[in-house]
């Protein structure tokens, strides 16, 4: 692997050699859950990005210190009522068991999906001090004021000195009018509608309060992120990642907290995952276009056939880079299911192959390394899983073509066999974060695999025996229950349809 990485950079909209601040090492924040209620699906695909790209930074060899927050007060709607506020109302229950049982079923959600958990995940209510610390530092530079116990930040002013508000997302100050949401109840104090707020002042019947310099209150939204970044990583670290949503103006906010903070930019490279559409179209709860996670592994929704595994849907989720849009349909949900059990076959043969007897590097054993080669590249540029996936499919087909006999195993080196084995270990499991939900000792699997062992053994038994009415009863049976016995020159496998 001699090709650099490349990242698409969002701040400079291109793609960019990635050269971390301090060499071997990666410093990674990305915005995390809001827990007032379930992770929605649009949210997982974008932290089983954020999973593969923390993945492969690790396989290339880098110490990763990978943050996430946890964002439990201060995330406003666009009515002014805080998210956690509105889950306590729901459920009958103080914030901070809203805030424990949503991130309690996030993480579930995670492990479901096999998504590493972060270096470090912050609460936003664990870091009060610092976001304060933060605001009196915005303050002094001049760039944060004080209204009825409320602090907000001069948009006008900072845009006129500093000239970076609205690079990342491309807005111009004329754009911003009334477009910052986290504050809608006081525009009256602010000097101008696109100004955001820093602290806001409690209410009487506003539940989540501290002390501080200003009145009791809570932080804005956009503040916590920059705090704990900053608490957890340095003033400046490499990679700021979120959904395209967030650019503005929660990531907008960020830079200029920090530049307003301490005059330097949070982070290199900014980097952000598209939406999830459904059949074409944006989720929407209003219109019942919408499936939750749970419901898509059981199917209990009119939008699919039948329900599919956390893995199926993790490859289906891979299949798009995730710079673009995905769309969940479920003939791509089917499709899907059929490429990942397929994958997962020809992961098992690869790791049951052994070197053939006088092996000598021949055409295909260049065509493998190089499919190897083409494979890395791809994840190397920007992160393409689809790309990736496909060369991975490619050698699907070596292998398949060996197993079956219609390629010659003789042309592979033992050297060669080592590297496809060592590839598809690490690039399917290591780095896309799959999981071979068939593999022994995988979720009762195991006790699957052996009932299909003693199956295959009656099979040949009556073959050897002649007894073709047995054999085909076994075959038939097992097709209707989608389970497809395969015939080759080193034995019989099976493959669920």
């Amino acid at each position: 692997m001699t090709q650099a990485l490349k990242v698409y950079n969002s701040l400079s909209r291109d793609k960019e050699v990635f050269e971390p601040i301090n060499e071997g090492h990666v410093g990674m924040y990305v915005c995390g859950p809001t827990v007032y209620s379930d992770v929605h699906l649009g949210n997982c695909r974008t932290f089983v990005s954020f999973d593969v790209i923390y993945r492969y930074l690790t396989y290339l060899g880098y110490k990763v210190r990978y943050v996430r927050n946890i964002t439990d007060v201060g995330h406003l709607l666009d009515d002014g009522e805080d998210r956690m506020l509105k889950g306590t109302k729901r459920e009958k229950l103080s914030p901070m068991e809203v805030a424990q049982k949503y991130t309690n079923g996030f993480h579930d959600m995670m492990r479901t999906f096999n998504s590493l958990p972060p270096s470090i995940e912050p609460r936003a209510t664990g870091h009060i001090i610092e976001q304060i610390e933060m605001i009196q530092s915005i303050i002094d530079n001049g760039y944060g004021y004080e209204k009825n116990g409320s602090v907000y930040f001069d948009t006008l002013k900072f845009a006129e000195e500093k000239k970076v508000y609205g690079k990342l997302s491309g807005r111009v100050i004329e754009d911003l009018m009334a477009e910052s949401r986290s504050d809608l109840k006081n525009q009256g104090e602010k000097k101008h509608p696109s100004d955001f707020a820093l602290w806001m002042k409690a209410s009487p019947e506003h539940i989540m309060r501290w002390n501080s310099p200003w009145s009791v209150g809570f932080p804005g939204w956009h503040l916590e992120c920059s705090a704990m970044s900053t608490k957890y990583l340095g003033k400046t670290f490499d990679i700021h990642g979120g959904g395209n949503d967030l650019k503005f103006p929660h990531h907008e906010n960020e830079v200029a907290q920090s530049v307003g903070a301490c005059n330097c930019q949070p982070a290199r490279y900014w980097l952000h995952t598209n939406m999830l559409l459904m059949n074409g179209r944006k989720m929407s709860k209003s219109d019942g276009n919408t499936i939750s996670p749970p419901q898509l592994f059981s199917g209990d929704s009119p939008h699919v056939s039948k329900g599919y595994s956390p893995m199926v849907i993790r490859f289906f989720m891979l299949q798009s880079h995730y710079r673009s849009t995905l769309d969940l349909t479920d003939d791509a949900l089917q499709a899907a299911e059929k490429g990942y059990r397929r994958l997962m076959e020809a992961s098992r043969t690869v790791q049951a192959m052994e070197p053939a007897a006088g092996a000598k590097a021949g055409p295909l054993d260049a065509e493998i390394n190089q499919l190897i080669d083409q494979a890395f590249e791809e994840m190397s540029d920007d992160f393409n899983t689809p790309k990736a996936m496909a060369r991975l499919f490619e050698l699907v087909t070596r292998v398949n073509g060996m197993k079956d006999g219609h390629l010659p195993k003789n042309e592979v080196s033992d050297e060669t066999l080592a590297r496809l084995k060592s590839t598809f270990e690490g690039l399917i499991f290591q780095v896309l974060g799959l999981k071979d939900e068939m593999a022994a000792g995988d979720n009762g699997t195991n006790l699957v695999d052996g009932l299909m062992d003693i199956i295959i053994d009656l099979r040949k038994d009556a073959r050897s025996s002649k007894d073709w009415a047995t054999s085909d009863k076994i075959r038939d049976m097992l097709g209707d229950l989608e389970v497809q016995l395969k015939d080759g020159k080193e034995g019989t496998t099976w493959v669920k349809n």
